[in-house]
């Protein structure tokens, strides 16, 4: 998932080399079952970390690892959206001898040769989310992939229970053909029957996950069909500056099946008592993706139990309709660019995106 880029991020990234895990990083005797014995070094690489999502990804990462006292130095690398350099960051972790790598491979198959040079020189490798081709034991250690038909099968559900004789959908996502959206369209078919009719060309409406180009798309949306009962979009906020839009049309805002972030659930909050039609569900945005894949390289590199999943599902978040698991949250007091779904708390999250 891609967001717009923040300022002060990149001040935050050049703490990135070196640093020292908290303090407080638990005692042996309640360490987790994944943390071994086994002294190691951890790094964590990304492809591209200047946004806010990143941020709060990085240092939920960072949180996930100060729980195992046997990893014994954390490394960051931020590839700024250059393969070139996520490939040098690569191999320069190699070659200083970091014991585990986990990897966000923005580029995808670009940098698997790196992966696997860096996995046959004995290190512990764990790409996640992004499918970086190869596979595990050849390549790398392990790949810990995202669960996006869940995501979809968890929109579709939620839908045919609010809109049980059929609805109208819009369904936006990122680039086109990127399979993220392509595995979520599928989970919806998996619930939803024809009596559910997609409004967008297929597969879905193209936004980039941005928000200036989905305020284009939802405007010429509304202007071609005269009812949409429900969209589904794969990065909420990124809605939040366009959904005003209905007011132009004199429309009530449709109900909302998408993933969680602190400026919608707010912006939910200031606009749905005018916007009768505006029910909103959501599931975890995804940070803690990267919990279980450190989570994983720490258990390769300690000796520790591995975990018993390696594949995350989001789990839902917020629906406004019956409260479960969650009411729409909103913390005005916090920064818009934070993911209340997230692990790590609202208050860390602020700080790690600067504000």
């Amino acid at each position: 998932m891609k967001l717009s880029n923040l300022k002060g991020c990149a001040a935050y990234m050049a703490l990135g080399l070196g640093i020292a895990l908290s303090a407080s990083a638990a005692s042996a005797e309640d360490a987790p079952s994944w943390c071994g014995p086994n002294k190691a070094s951890l790094a964590l690489l990304d492809g591209f970390g200047g946004n806010s999502w990143r941020l709060v990804t990085t240092a939920s990462g960072k949180e996930e690892a100060a729980k195992c006292r046997s990893i014994t130095d954390y490394y960051y690398a931020d590839g700024q959206g250059d393969t070139q350099k996520a490939i040098s960051d690569i191999n320069s972790m190699a070659a200083r001898g970091v014991d585990a790598m986990v990897v966000f491979g923005d580029a995808g198959p670009a940098i698997l040769p790196a992966l696997t040079k860096a996995y046959r020189s004995g290190a512990v490798v764990v790409p996640y989310r992004v499918n970086v081709g190869g596979e595990a034991g050849k390549n790398y250690t392990r790949f810990v992939g995202a669960d996006f038909v869940y995501d979809g099968e968890s929109w579709g559900k939620w839908i045919k229970e609010n809109f049980p004789d059929g609805a109208n959908i819009l369904f936006l996502s990122g680039p086109a053909g990127n399979s993220q959206g392509l595995d979520e369209l599928k989970g919806m078919k998996n619930i939803l029957d024809d009596s559910y009719k997609f409004l967008n060309p297929d597969p879905f409406a193209v936004t980039n996950w941005d928000p200036s180009l989905t305020q284009q798309v939802l405007s010429a949306a509304i202007a071609q069909h005269d009812n949409i009962d429900v969209i589904v979009s794969d990065f909420g906020p990124s809605l939040v500056g366009a959904l005003p839009v209905f007011a132009n049309f004199d429309r009530s805002i449709p109900a909302l099946a998408t993933s969680d972030g602190n400026s919608l659930g707010c912006f939910w909050e200031k606009t749905h008592a005018d916007n009768p039609d505006f029910k909103l569900f959501t599931v975890a945005t995804g940070n803690d993706n990267v919990r279980l894949a450190v989570q994983w390289a720490i258990a390769e590199a300690t000796g520790g139990t591995p975990p018993s999943e390696e594949i995350f599902k989001a789990p839902n978040f917020e629906d406004s309709t019956d409260g479960d698991p969650n009411p729409v949250q909103c913390r005005s007091d916090l920064p818009g660019a934070i993911y209340l779904s997230a692990q790590l708390s609202g208050d860390e999250q602020a700080k790690a995106v600067g504000q």
